[in-house]
């Protein structure tokens, strides 16, 4: 019997997850260091295999690998694009489903060495084509911000319009007039207030501060399922 050389190649399946987050108003990713070759020891967004036998799909994946190898929980995740190629991974012909996530500071781990978290604009080299899946979450977050409330996901439980405004102003890079910014926030009908709740302003006034509306909250919780 003439046996025949199988042409198929083994394809490697994995997500990688750019996580997003602001620090003093300016985007910053997440950088892990990667244990492994190839690139071991080397700064990289958060990835890994797909567990045929533990996930139920390619958002499990991820929500695992922000869990095990981040020690992240709760963040927005959203599937960005799907990268694919043999030059990608140097051991072989892949495809990386990726994901955004968008989390706020006071909800990252803390004190990890194997963790950081850089401007963006100061990432430098990435492994793989993990700085062409940067911009990709970058353009996205950018662009659904200014007609969603994306943005939302880098506050907290609660906070101010004018925090709001700036977590705004800050992704898009340009200051927003305050009317038409609380015009469109009632448009949305996505806030509420937080009754009896105000912050200290100093000098000013103290500030009401807002919460997600129940009925988002549900759709906003749906998004971290899994988490």
């Amino acid at each position: 019997m003439i046996q025949t050389e199988d042409k198929h190649a083994h394809v490697l399946v994995s997500v990688d997850v750019v996580v997003l987050t602001l620090v003093e108003r300016e985007l910053n990713v997440v950088l892990v260091q990667r244990a492994r070759a190839p690139f071991a020891g080397v700064w990289a967004l958060p990835g890994g295999y797909i567990h045929a036998d533990e996930d139920a799909d390619a958002k499990a994946s991820a929500a695992r690998v922000l869990r095990t190898k981040a020690g992240m929980e709760g963040a927005y995740l959203e599937q960005l694009a799907t990268f694919t190629g043999p030059a990608r991974d140097p051991r072989g012909w892949s495809v990386a489903i990726a994901y955004c996530a968008l989390i706020p500071l006071e909800s990252l781990p803390t004190q990890r060495a194997d963790l950081k978290v850089v401007p963006v604009h100061a990432v430098g080299q990435l492994p793989f084509d993990h700085a062409q899946i940067l911009q990709a979450a970058l353009a996205r977050v950018r662009s659904k911000s200014q007609y969603s409330s994306l943005p939302v996901h880098f506050c907290g439980d609660a906070f101010t319009l004018p925090q709001l405004q700036q977590v705004y102003e800050s992704i898009l890079g340009e200051s927003l007039n305050k009317v038409s910014f609380r015009r469109k926030m009632d448009e949305m009908q996505l806030l509420e207030p937080v009754p009896g709740a105000l912050q200290g302003g100093g000098a000013h006034r103290p500030a009401q501060l807002y919460r997600v509306r129940p009925a988002f909250r549900q759709e906003l919780a749906l998004s971290t399922r899994g988490l």
